[in-house]
Parts: structure tokens; C-alpha cells; sequence
């Protein structure tokens, strides 16, 4: 550990909303528990995202707005990257796709590949609506998928069974904007031949071992179908000019340009950025929902070899399936769901970080509700996590003089202790390198309760009266357990586990993972105690269904998308 390099990137939030609480734990929350992780073992770093700020649906809604796109853009950037900022995100670089590193590299990387023939043209049947008068992208025509039969697929892909679609696949297509069915007419599109790299693809594949089992499967079986070329540019205004000799009045498709944005991210942040695309052992990881797996497992590996400029391939996409809300899908229209900005109104981050990862949809879709989540604030987190902390130093406080015990002579039950916090840490430290962030989260929780366990079991209250040594080692042990408590949970609540390394006498938060190993330093001086985690009740939950409904209702009087943002001043 220490030596590795690594390259974290979350899907990029498409900008013409906020995200909700799905599209943070699938991709920007657990991606930033991972680099968190990463950085506690002492790795080389860089964690990048940014805002996608191109295509149709932002050029027709600027347009009904009667503003600019890029107005448009340029405040909903500004308040979801303060909305990450507040959600105690730690990217390295959090960027935009007008951001014009992104927009050169864009149009050079896909010069190159035109030069090295991996790109050709089509005269195509493309949807137009004679309503609205626009050309109509791929997602701008929905319809019935002709694989599954779900009724509201996009025009290039369908979210319920993952296919890569065209519009004219579709069955009873429609403009997604009116309603009305398209017209079909000719234009000419630039592509990518897919057909040429799907060998190299399907060995991309078949042989990496660290895909998750839910990005192999829907890969492979869109590879056993045949790879056909994919259209990477669009006849829409807003996005990055094509550079193809011909195409002008072309724009790149914003999938096509998104994807790159992981190493033009890069490019910004770091000019030493070829050490990290460039070099073979850099681990590159991405972290994406279930309908982003083509994209990031077929289309950015087909381009990065299509380029031939020496690139290392991903080497893994982390996909979670779903969460759900209640049962049921998000849906801004039917207001079905939270949104981050109105998750800060409610609760501390700290309590959505663990939630979301205490659930985190990895194997199966999974379902947000109110009871579960009051029921992990309130019996794991406060019960289990925050009353172990708070039992143990309020009794170093109040009966040790406020400073960590000597270790004395400890009993085989202390030191079996031990063993048993550090097999857990370790479990979890295994759970985290493979990503499996909800299953690391649980491993280390049972730390707190063999920790409520073992104080139970020694009864140091009554040792202080009769052998205060004693007392004293058990103590000395119950602070080392915080010590791996505390690592283990940083990754997921930074602002609480800095705040009890304060408590702790320990400075501003864990910087290693080998701090929790560690033995405590006799003598070392504890801060302010106070409690990490308070309960939920009934009425509180109620004060927070109340101050939901006053958020959203100010949020429909808004004129503009920006001004439909809960924006704290600070943190709730």
C-alpha cells in the first residue's frame, strides 16, 4: 500500500437538474468514500468529476427560459458544485464540459482517431420535429423498447433493460419535448466504428477480472449481439464543434464528449497528467449507476483504442443497481424523492453520508424509506456508534483525569479484544479494496458493538473501585478500538470522525490507516467531549416533513432553474 496510483472518476451529473439521493450514492458519494479510503493508505490520488452542460435538453429548456445555454449552465454549475462542497465532497478536480482544456482535448482526441480511420460517414434517416422545429437527438425521441417492451425507452438507450437503442428501433416513437411523432429526414452523421474494435472490446472484458459481475454480464451480452458503428456527432447547436473535415454545423454527441472528460479533468488539474493516463499501473476506476455500464465499459475502451495514443484501459467500472424511493423510482415531476439540496435542510450530511452507504445498492436494487433510515440513525449510529464513543470518554473524563490510561497488565479477555476490533478493521479494509463500500461500512460498525460488548463484560465502573490498574487497561483498550473506529468510519463521516479525533486529544482527524494500529500514547490529554449522533424522534421527523414541504414550496416559485436550489449558507 502507499505506492499505488489511482485515477477516481463519478459519472458526470448531467446539469439541468440537481442530483438526488440515487445519482449521489451512485457515483459521487461512493466515489468519494473511496478515494477518502485510498488517501488514509497513503496513495497517489486524483478524484475528478464535472458538470455536463451540453445537448438538446439544456439548448430547449434555455430556450423557453428565453435565455442562453450557457447562462443557463454557468449558474446551475455554480450551485451543484456548491452543493458537492457541502456534501463534504473531496474531488481533486470538479470541472465542466465548457471548460476549454475539455473542448481542445475533445476535439484532438477525436481527430486522431479520424486520422487513424476508426471513424466514418452515413447519410441517415434522423427524427425531426416539424412542432417544435428542432432536429431531434436520441433522447429526445422516446418509445417502446423492441427488446423489453418498456414503454418509455430512450432513442439511445432503454433504462429498464440497459440496450444501446437507436430511435429508429424504437416502437411508436415520439418527440420527447411535445409529444408529436417525428418526421424522418436526411443528414449526414460522423461515427464510430464500433464493428472494427468489438474483438478487442470483448477481450477487454471477458478477461478483466475486477468488473463487477452486473457491468460483465450486460456488456457481453450487448457485445454477443454484435457491435454496430455509433453516431458520434448531432445536428444541435449547444456542444462542442465537430472537427471532421465537412462536419461543420455538427456538434459531438454529449455521451461521446462526456467520457473524455475524465482525462481532459486530469489534464486541468495535473501537467503531469500523462503519469496518470498514460502508465500501465494506474488503477482507473469509475463510479456510474447501472444504465451508465455501456457507456464506460464498451464506448470509452473502444475510443481509448481507437486513439492508439497509449492510454490505460479503465480498470473498473464500479455500477450499483437502483435505489429506490419509498418503492418507486425518483421523479422530479412527481416530486417523488430527495434532492441534495433538500437533504442539507433536514438532517446533517454526515447522517445522509452513512445512510446512503449503510444501503448502498450493490448486488440488487435497493429502497430508501423514512423507517429504515430512522431506524440506522437511531439504533447504529446513535445507539451502537455514538454511545460507545461517548460511554468511553466520558469515563476517561470523568474518572481518569481526562487523559488515556497506561496499558498495564492487560487480562486475556483485553487482549482477545483487540485481536477481534482488528480482524474487523481488517475485513473491512478487504470490503473497501474491492469496493464494496456498504459491506466495508458494516464490518467496522461491529467494532463499536463488540466495543459496547467488551465495557459490558469488564465493567470498568466497578473495577475503578476495587482495582483501578485494571480499570485503567480496560479503558486504555475501549480508546484503541475508537482509534480504529475512527479510521474505519472516515471514509463515510469525515466531519464526525474529525470532530471525535478532537475529542480524542488526537488533532484534526485520522490522516493513515495504520494510525489505527497503532497503540495509544498513555497520557494523551482528551478535548470537549460531546455527543457525535443524536436520536430521531417523532417529532422531530415531523419538524422535518414540515421543512421539506416549506423547501419545495419555495422552490415552485422560482423563475429560473438556479433559483429552484436549497442553498444553505451552511451545512444544516
Amino acid at each position: 500500500m502507499g505506492d499505488r496510483k489511482w485515477v477516481i472518476g463519478s459519472a458526470w451529473p448531467y446539469i439541468n437538474s440537481v442530483p438526488h439521493l440515487g445519482n449521489m450514492i451512485g457515483s459521487v458519494l461512493s466515489a468519494d468514500v473511496f478515494a477518502r479510503y485510498l488517501r488514509l493508505r497513503g496513495d497517489d490520488v486524483v478524484f475528478v468529476s464535472g458538470s455536463d452542460e451540453h445537448g438538446t435538453p439544456i439548448e430547449v429548456e434555455a430556450f423557453q427560459l428565453g435565455i442562453e445555454p450557457r447562462t443557463y449552465t454557468d449558474r446551475m454549475h455554480e450551485v451543484v458544485s456548491r452543493l458537492f462542497k457541502l456534501w463534504d465532497i473531496s474531488f481533486d478536480n470538479y470541472t465542466r464540459t465548457e471548460s476549454p482544456t475539455h473542448v481542445e482535448f475533445t476535439r484532438r482526441f477525436y481527430m486522431e482517431i479520424y486520422e487513424r480511420g476508426y471513424i466514418i460517414t452515413r447519410d441517415e434517416e434522423v427524427p425531426y420535429c416539424p412542432r417544435d422545429r428542432i432536429y431531434l437527438p436520441d433522447r429526445f425521441v422516446v418509445g417502446t423498447c423492441p427488446y423489453c417492451g418498456y414503454e418509455r425507452a430512450r432513442g439511445d438507450q432503454c433504462e429498464q433493460c440497459g440496450r444501446l437503442l437507436e430511435p429508429r428501433q424504437l416502437v411508436g416513437p415520439r418527440c420527447a419535448v411535445c409529444g408529436s411523432h417525428p418526421q424522418w429526414t436526411t443528414t449526414r452523421h460522423w461515427y464510430l466504428d464500433l464493428t472494427r474494435l468489438e474483438g478487442q472490446i470483448r477481450r477487454y472484458v471477458e478477461d478483466n477480472p475486477h468488473l463487477p459481475e452486473n457491468a460483465k454480464q450486460m456488456s457481453l451480452a450487448m457485445i454477443k449481439e454484435g457491435l454496430r458503428p455509433r453516431a458520434i456527432t448531432r445536428d444541435n447547436k449547444w456542444g462542442i464543434p465537430a472537427p471532421f473535415p465537412g462536419a461543420e454545423g455538427k456538434t459531438i454527441y454529449v455521451w461521446f464528449e462526456a467520457v473524455l472528460g475524465y482525462i481532459s479533468a486530469v489534464i486541468e488539474k495535473s501537467p503531469e497528467w500523462e503519469r496518470y493516463w498514460k502508465d500501465r499501473d494506474t488503477r482507473i476506476v469509475f463510479f456510474v449507476g447501472k444504465d451508465n455500464i455501456p457507456f464506460h465499459v464498451i464506448v470509452l475502451p473502444a475510443l481509448l483504442m481507437a486513439n492508439g495514443g497509449g492510454y490505460t484501459l479503465p480498470t473498473t467500472t464500479a455500477s450499483t443497481e437502483y435505489l429506490m424511493y419509498e418503492g418507486d423510482k425518483f421523479s422530479k415531476s412527481r416530486r417523488w424523492g430527495i434532492w441534495i439540496d433538500e437533504a442539507l435542510g433536514l438532517m446533517p450530511v454526515d447522517y445522509w453520508r452513512f445512510v446512503l452507504v449503510y444501503i448502498r445498492p450493490e448486488t440488487r436494487d435497493t429502497s430508501f424509506s423514512w423507517a429504515t433510515a430512522l431506524e440506522i440513525i437511531n439504533k447504529v449510529m446513535n445507539d451502537d456508534i455514538g454511545n460507545y464513543v461517548h460511554r468511553v470518554l466520558t469515563f476517561i473524563r470523568s474518572r481518569m483525569g481526562g487523559a488515556v490510561p497506561p496499558r498495564g497488565s492487560p487480562e486475556p479477555t483485553d487482549e482477545e479484544f483487540i485481536r477481534r476490533a482488528m480482524r474487523l478493521l481488517g475485513e473491512a479494509e478487504r470490503r473497501y479494496e474491492r469496493v464494496e463500500l456498504r459491506d466495508a461500512l458494516h464490518a467496522v460498525v461491529e467494532i463499536a458493538r463488540e466495543g459496547n460488548r467488551y465495557l459490558n463484560a469488564r465493567a470498568p465502573w466497578d473495577l475503578a473501585k476495587t482495582d483501578p490498574d485494571m480499570a485503567g487497561t480496560v479503558m486504555y483498550h475501549a480508546y484503541w478500538s475508537l482509534k480504529m473506529l475512527g479510521v474505519g468510519l472516515y471514509p463515510v463521516t469525515p466531519g464526525t470522525m474529525a470532530r471525535m479525533w478532537g475529542m480524542m486529544g488526537l488533532g484534526a482527524g485520522p490522516r493513515t490507516w495504520e494510525e489505527a494500529m497503532r497503540p495509544p500514547e498513555p497520557g494523551t490529554r482528551l478535548g470537549d467531549v460531546r455527543p457525535l449522533f443524536h436520536k430521531i424522534g417523532e417529532d422531530e421527523y415531523r419538524d422535518m416533513m414540515r421543512r421539506l414541504n416549506e423547501i419545495r414550496e419555495a422552490k415552485a416559485k422560482a423563475a429560473y432553474p438556479w433559483e429552484a436550489v436549497y442553498l444553505p449558507d451552511e451545512a444544516h
